[in-house]
């Protein structure tokens, strides 16, 4: 019943925005020191962004094709139970529940403490400590009510856009010393494929979002034509804005010096601006990263509280309890601090190629789902139809298959802890299920 509640008021230029919006998050700011301390060179960094900006886009079409035919609240949970099964959808959410929402939380909450330690010039000792007081602070936000987040949200949206426009402006028509050189595309000690597969990885963090894009279809006046319009103008519009701010960095910074730095964008803002310039930029990204947190904090939340109503977890009922502002604080509670754990790592960079790996797997198993419902449900309503079907579906599959495959050869412990972490969550579906606690 409740695609028959859908108003179909979103048009072509408010699902650009929600494309834009959805995606540009805080990676574009601290992802250029893993993809060029992985590539090693300008040219093949720049490429690298290039390639997860196509799989994106080939991701996003081919996703798009489930959220019209199957405009339901839940998203990719829903889209794996109606093709694999109730076992596919259970690992997902409890998967987004132990690694992808927490590492994500954990991961930006680090790069926040990273950047205030910059901004003020402290030490290190201080990175843990501010973390875990960012993710502290944002979740009891959450827990004041949807709304007071949302308006939070809403804020540093466009705060984001800010320091990136700048440094894009001023970057590009910076005068200085560095040359700008986009060859030799490889060097001696970064392997060209395995460098490049390392360096896509990196991208793919400041990509995520993407699959959320689709999840408007069943509210948009005509998703046949503005949908793939809105993903393919929208993504590429990202592209080019991650390449555009890359060049700018590369054009202040040589790329050596973007792979030593985990603060890219304040030290390329401290070259073109000078230091209060550059102190003033850093305070734009904060916030950027702020909202990112919130962001996550608000959507994590609420996974293990929608598994727990189909009784899913153990604890099912503890889980589910919410406060006087209608917030599963519970769930909160366990999510923030699976964060923490994960805080006291210290590896940004780590974290997020973890939740890449495990939430790739489940990406790669949508864009094979549209192949299994178009073979097994043909007479299933699609607004909207995957573009050049099936060229999009395989190259986002092969996309999603390198990005997995590389990471088992090239971080083979990365790969591991996310495998062993989504893997507990088995034995808990069985014995719910053997004991007849899981609703159908």
């Amino acid at each position: 019943m409740e695609q028959q509640k859908l108003k179909k008021e979103i048009g072509f230029f408010t699902a650009l925005t929600v494309v834009v919006g959805t995606v540009i998050g805080s990676g574009v700011f601290f992802k250029p020191e893993a993809v060029f301390s992985a590539t090693g060179t300008a040219g093949l960094g720049l490429l690298a962004w290039i390639l997860g900006g196509v799989i994106t886009i080939c991701g996003g079409l081919t996703a798009a094709e489930l959220s019209a035919a199957i405009p339901e609240t839940g998203g990719m949970v829903v889209y794996l139970r109606k093709t694999y099964g109730k076992l596919a959808s259970y690992m997902l959410g409890w998967a987004q529940t132990v690694i992808y929402f927490p590492a994500n939380i954990a991961a930006l909450s680090i790069i926040f403490a990273t950047q205030v330690a910059n901004l003020f010039g402290t030490s290190d000792s201080i990175i843990i400590p501010v973390a875990i007081a960012a993710a502290v602070f944002i979740m009891l936000m959450n827990f004041l009510g949807a709304k007071i987040a949302g308006s939070f949200q809403a804020v540093t949206t466009i705060c984001k856009l800010v320091p990136l426009a700048l440094i894009i402006i001023f970057g590009l028509f910076h005068q200085g010393d560095v040359a700008f050189r986009l060859f030799p595309m490889s060097v001696e000690d970064h392997p060209f494929l395995t460098s490049l597969g390392s360096g896509l990885v990196a991208t793919m963090f400041a990509y995520d979002g993407w699959i959320h894009v689709g999840n408007i279809a069943g509210e948009m006046k005509n998703p046949k034509k503005d949908l793939p319009k809105a993903i393919v103008i929208g993504l590429t519009s990202v592209m080019v804005v991650y390449l555009l701010i890359n060049i700018a960095y590369l054009m202040v910074m040589p790329a050596a010096a973007l792979a030593a730095t985990a603060t890219p964008a304040a030290d390329a803002a401290n070259l073109i601006f000078g230091s209060i310039g550059g102190k003033l930029i850093t305070i734009g990204i904060l916030i950027s990263v702020f909202g990112t947190i919130n962001g996550y904090t608000m959507t994590g939340i609420r996974i293990p509280y929608a598994m727990a109503l189909q009784n899913q977890l153990p604890f099912s009922g503890w889980f589910r309890k919410l406060g006087k502002t209608a917030v599963p604080y519970n769930s909160g509670i366990v999510i923030l601090l699976i964060s923490i754990i994960m805080i006291f790592s210290g590896q940004f960079n780590q974290l997020t190629d973890m939740l890449i790996f495990v939430i790739w797997i489940f990406y790669t198993m949508i864009f094979f789902a549209v192949f299994i419902l178009r073979k097994r449900e043909p007479g299933l309503v699609r607004p909207y139809k995957v573009p050049f079907y099936p060229v999009i579906p395989i190259i986002a599959i092969l996309g999603g298959i390198f990005i997995v495959v590389n990471t088992l050869f090239t971080q083979p412990l990365n790969a591991g802890i996310g495998l062993l972490l989504t893997a507990i969550g088995l034995p808990i579906y069985f014995y719910k299920k053997n004991k007849g606690h899981i609703n159908e």
